[in-house]
């Protein structure tokens, strides 16, 4: 019982942040994400949307940490659009996304099949929503060389082109800061 009850109020929690978050102004949004001014390049450290979690047929080792996942369900409780979304310790992008990361290159992740599920809660508060194919973002790279890395926080740092490309395809959710190594 207090397992559903903790799923409920994580349900509401992440909508009421969604709902604040849709209200600030554009330029409050961009100065929240730690965007530098001056068009630096460089690293990013990106927290992206948590738009679910790990299903109930996920495999992974919980001995090491961070766990290895090496079979991923990912159970979608809520989705606001974003092209990239996690749950700890994994990263999913849209099909788009993909196709758009694979034409560009890229170094420091590769893809992988995953099972992507819906929730009740979903499917209450999200009637009718359709979601895009995603794909696991196994991210192997080193942080601030690679354009996918993890740094030592576990925090997902990605390279300004990659941060440009994922933008321009929607992660209005994702908290950007740069990286200092």
């Amino acid at each position: 019982m207090a397992s559903v009850l903790a799923a409920l109020w994580g349900a509401v929690l992440k909508r009421w942040i969604a709902a604040l978050r849709a209200k600030l102004p554009e330029a409050t949004r961009e100065a929240a994400r730690g965007h530098p001014a001056n068009g630096s390049t460089g690293y990013f450290k990106i927290r992206p949307d948590v738009a679910g979690g790990l299903g109930r047929n996920t495999v992974l080792d919980p001995s090491v940490h961070p766990p290895i996942v090496t079979k991923l369900h990912y159970v979608v409780e809520g989705w606001t659009g974003d092209v990239l979304v996690t749950t700890f310790p994994c990263y999913l992008v849209t099909e788009e996304a993909q196709r758009a990361l694979q034409q560009i290159g890229f170094s420091g992740a590769t893809f992988a099949g995953a099972e992507v599920t819906t929730s009740e809660e979903f499917h209450e508060y999200q009637p009718g929503q359709e979601l895009p194919p995603f794909v696991w973002l196994k991210v192997n790279g080193k942080a601030g060389r690679d354009d996918f890395g993890i740094a030592a926080d576990y925090r997902l740092v990605i390279s300004k082109r990659i941060l440009d490309l994922l933008e321009s395809l929607g992660i209005p959710f994702a908290v950007v800061e740069p990286y200092e190594q």
